[in-house]
């Protein structure tokens, strides 16, 4: 009897170390250091990047054409908020006829970590209570557009 309740404490303690692990994450581009090293500035252009890569992940809406390649590897442990682990962005920098101009890889160092203030917006206007937010339109709902006669049906 002793020999199986302590196999099911065995039991349930391993599944409760299980539940308290972390999950690891992969978001966007999946780094191929062999392609990444294939991109020759003055070789390739547009589409032959875009061949060898795959579509990037964001592309520059202003100025010269760049591509940006992102990467990041998170983890979670249970109940709390995911932490980023490794990040990677590859920006590839394009000429005005197309072809690579240049590459650049940058890493953690280029990763703000930001912490929102937790109090209120400041707004302009007046500060009301509850009660006035409840009671405040007492009175002025019906009231009509001067001029209309009153109200539906007159």
């Amino acid at each position: 009897m002793g020999l199986i309740v302590r196999g099911t404490a065995i039991a349930a303690l391993g599944l409760v170390l299980a539940g308290c692990s972390s999950i690891d994450n992969h978001r966007g581009y999946i780094n191929d250091e062999v392609l990444i090293a294939a991109i020759q500035p003055g070789l390739d252009n547009q589409q032959s990047v875009r061949g060898t890569l795959g579509q990037p992940t964001m592309v520059s809406q202003f100025g010269e054409p760049v591509w940006y390649y992102i990467s990041s590897r998170t983890e979670q442990t249970p109940f709390r908020q995911p932490k980023i682990r490794q990040h990677s962005v590859l920006s590839i920098r394009f000429d005005e006829n197309g072809n690579v101009a240049s590459t650049n890889r940058t890493g953690m160092e280029q990763v703000a970590r930001i912490s929102p203030d937790g109090d209120e917006t400041p707004t302009l206007g007046r500060e009301r209570g509850f009660l006035e937010d409840l009671f405040g339109n007492i009175g002025s709902v019906g009231a009509g557009v001067p001029g209309s006669g009153g109200g539906p049906g007159v």
